[in-house]
């Protein structure tokens, strides 16, 4: 009995003495939480006028949102270290940022591609080298670019697909922003007879293509010879068009095939077929000739050799 009596005598001066301190320590609380709720809403209300304020300048919603989530958080842990300090918990606080330091350098290293992630979305909302809606090519993916995060970058293929690209692999890589100038050039390759008349088939083409769909009327369409091939000789023509989608660029390419086949068709210039002449070794004398789709294969004896051409 007696060891249990100094046990309750022990626990009761233990409250006692808590009770004291309480007392004690209760204008200090008092304040510690109302320095809480004044903390919480300036830091609310610092919030909320600085996204109305940001916006004016900057126009990509993640960025916005996350300098206004860390000027809230950073007002936040200003007024809890201010909470700390009133109630004498210094050491608390010591030891909760020594706390935060080895956390933080844990989860570095723990989500470091997370991290880089974060980073060159940031970046990316800061340079802005595109935007929502830019045709773009990066990592052998070619489309439309559909959202912007502080993450990934979402791209819809022209296929239809949605590409959702990690950040960091758009912010290392080459980017081609196809929609930057709202212009592209279409450079068409054709090939005619070495029997035509080249100025006069350059003269053709260049009035065939003034009207084609989309074209830039400021820029001059371009008709420059570059190859003499196995059966024809090829030219490049080479226009502009206003781009803001993949459709314009592609349907101003058709019409110009069109126009250039119309043109050629009415004034008798020629695109060849390509020719092929296979040369075989048989027996026997007799001639063979097939048609195999544009590819002639004529096949007669030579009694000196026996083989056929």
């Amino acid at each position: 009995m007696n060891d249990i009596d100094k046990a309750l005598e022990l626990l009761l001066t233990k409250l006692e003495q808590w009770g004291r301190h309480l007392v004690l320590m209760l204008p200090n609380l008092f304040l510690a939480i109302l320095i809480l709720v004044i903390t919480f809403y300036i830091a609310r209300l610092i919030r909320d006028g600085l996204e109305r304020v940001i916006t004016r300048f900057s126009h990509s919603p993640a960025l916005n949102n996350l300098i206004s989530t860390l000027l809230y958080l950073s007002i936040l842990m200003i007024g809890f270290l201010l909470v700390l300090s009133v109630l004498k918990l210094d050491n608390v606080v010591v030891s909760l940022l020594a706390g935060v330091g080895i956390v933080g350098l844990a989860l570095g290293f723990a989500f470091q591609d997370i991290a880089a992630n974060f980073i060159s979305g940031t970046i990316i909302a800061v340079q802005k080298p595109f935007g929502v809606g830019d045709m773009i090519e990066t990592n052998d993916y070619f489309g439309v670019i559909e959202r912007i995060s502080l993450r990934t970058i979402n791209i819809r293929k022209v296929t239809g697909e949605l590409v959702m690209l990690p950040n960091k692999m758009v912010f290392e890589n080459p980017v081609t922003n196809y929609s930057f100038h709202g212009i592209r050039r279409v450079d068409l390759d054709v090939g005619i007879s070495y029997g035509e008349d080249l100025e006069k088939v350059q003269q053709i083409v260049i009035e065939a293509l003034q009207d084609v769909k989309n074209r830039v009327k400021t820029r001059d369409v371009e008709v420059v010879y570059d190859k003499f091939d196995e059966s024809s000789i090829n030219f490049k023509a080479r226009f502009w068009v206003t781009y803001s989608r993949q459709f314009d660029y592609v349907s101003a390419k058709s019409d110009a095939i069109i126009r250039i086949k119309k043109a050629f068709d009415e004034r008798g210039v020629v695109i060849p077929f390509p020719i092929r002449t296979l040369d075989f070794a048989i027996k026997g004398g007799e001639q063979l000739s097939e048609q195999l789709g544009t590819t002639k294969v004529a096949l007669k004896k030579d009694d000196s050799t026996n083989r056929l051409s």
